[in-house]
């Protein structure tokens, strides 16, 4: 036998979208609405804007943001960094994990409700041109029950194909941060076996994101995403989550007039789980499943105002504050992530702050002494490497700038193309009267269409001649 306690627990056992058998539980949730969604519908506005302008937005000829994966060449905010960068992307990389960590700890999944792509696609363009074609919920489920004739058959097609436009428009908005808009355009434009490359990558994106958003849905939030597994290691009683107000919403029931009830605030109206995206019951506590959306919170508002009883029976709160009412955020776990985040900060912020458009590395050649040369003179023999960070190519030319001598490059001259590196040797040759000790101080200056690159200092090895007194 089950008693209660087992009972209210067995929603941990189980998905809200997936029945005993294994099968899926398609959800039809209610069109939301409230102040909360009219926020979302706004940052999802510019968050869209941002993602699909983007890749037309260019610099002096570059693009603004860029990330080319194959080719290991990034943009962004239009300035170019490539794998001599790998260290900037590495600590900048921990910084955005740790803040992800940090949010969650004191605001729990606030990224997946707001900001997500998942969230937002599916959300605030895909569901919307659903509801538009089928209407609410309730229209849903009537038209997918009803048998197949025109009008059934005509808005499913006409919701498949503009989901699929909009995964195409998607997928080639992503192709575009990764080549850029030019060889995008390159690819549309140009005849198709020219880039059987392009158009197969296109493809397969657009039947993934069509997939995703058409099918698959929030299964890629409960099933497929890691970060919802986290929460249960990361969030704590002072985490800020959307959560209901057992204290003040419990025991739950119906109104009844002109009868006097010991209820609760919550009216057992349904519609928190009606409008969930995900098909939880919030009522129950934080969840594997919750995205933190809000809807349930805009839809219990709306209630709450309707039976004219407080706003926040669902809102954003901790455990601890709905059991003490005080909101506690810089918890020692808090303060922790926060001081790793202030660090991992500061510290990109210098090597940024330090990060030069050219890095050269002269070294004297490993394993060669001194070379004896006519006139009375010495060599050196050094490696030279130039990495070349800018969008211009550039020839440098080299002079010695703290002694008299000359520099003869051996090989081809120092051409650099944009985002390339370049190597190669010269010698240096200073007369025998010039060296006073063995390692003598050496300064080359490394110049390009006369601007300065950069001064490198190193030795120049010699034999110093001893004179008979």
């Amino acid at each position: 036998m089950e008693n209660e306690n087992t009972k209210s627990e067995k929603f941990r056992d189980e998905l809200a979208t997936v029945t005993k058998e294994g099968k899926r539980i398609w959800i039809y949730p209610k069109k939301p609405k409230g102040r909360y969604y009219t926020a979302r519908n706004i940052i999802s506005v510019f968050l869209l804007g941002f993602l699909f302008l983007m890749p037309f937005i260019k610099v002096n000829g570059h693009p603004f943001m860029l990330f080319n994966i194959l080719e290991r060449k990034f943009i962004l905010f239009s300035i170019p960094f490539g794998p001599h960068d790998f260290y900037l992307f590495v600590i900048a990389m921990i910084a955005v994990f740790v803040s992800i960590f940090l949010f969650t700890v004191v605001y729990g999944r606030l990224f997946c409700g707001w900001i997500c792509p998942q969230t937002i696609f599916l959300e605030m363009v895909f569901r919307k041109i659903e509801y538009w074609i089928e209407g609410d919920f309730r229209q849903q489920i009537a038209l997918n029950k009803a048998p197949w004739d025109g009008k059934k058959t005509f808005k499913k097609t006409a919701k498949h194909i503009i989901f699929f436009s909009i995964s195409f428009l998607i997928a080639n908005t992503f192709l575009a941060y990764i080549i850029g808009i030019d060889d995008l355009l390159k690819i549309i434009t140009d005849p198709p076996l020219q880039h059987l490359g392009g158009l197969f990558a296109i493809t397969i994106f657009s039947g993934i994101f069509y997939f995703i958003f058409s099918s698959f849905r929030e299964q890629a939030c409960t099933l497929v995403c890691p970060y919802g597994r986290l929460q249960g290691v990361m969030l704590d009683q002072d985490s800020i989550v959307i959560a209901y107000d057992h204290k003040r919403g419990e025991p739950r029931g119906k109104i009844k007039k002109d009868t006097e009830q010991n209820l609760g605030d919550c009216i057992d109206c349904h519609l928190c789980v009606d409008v969930c995206p995900t098909g939880i019951d919030i009522r129950n506590g934080t969840q594997l499943e919750c995205v933190n959306c809000t809807a349930c919170i805009d839809a219990c508002d709306d209630v709450m105002d309707k039976v004219k009883r407080p706003r926040g029976l669902i809102r954003y709160a901790s455990l601890n504050e709905i059991e003490t009412k005080i909101r506690k955020i810089f918890t020692p776990r808090a303060v922790g992530y926060t001081t790793v985040l202030i660090i991992l900060i500061a510290v990109f912020s210098i090597l940024f702050a330090n990060r030069t458009d050219f890095e050269l590395t002269i070294l004297r050649t490993p394993g060669l002494l001194y070379q004896e040369q006519a006139d009375n003179k010495l060599s050196n023999l050094y490696d030279l490497k130039i990495i070349n960070k800018t969008f211009n190519p550039m020839n440098a030319e080299l002079k010695l700038n703290n002694i008299n001598g000359d520099i003869k490059l051996i090989g081809t001259d120092l051409h650099v193309e944009s985002q390339g590196v370049s190597e190669g040797k010269f010698l240096v040759t200073i007369d025998k009267d010039k060296i006073t000790k063995l390692n003598t101080p050496l300064e080359i200056l490394v110049t390009s269409e006369g601007k300065t690159i950069g001064i490198v200092k190193t030795s120049f090895l010699g034999k110093v001649e001893r004179k008979d007194k």
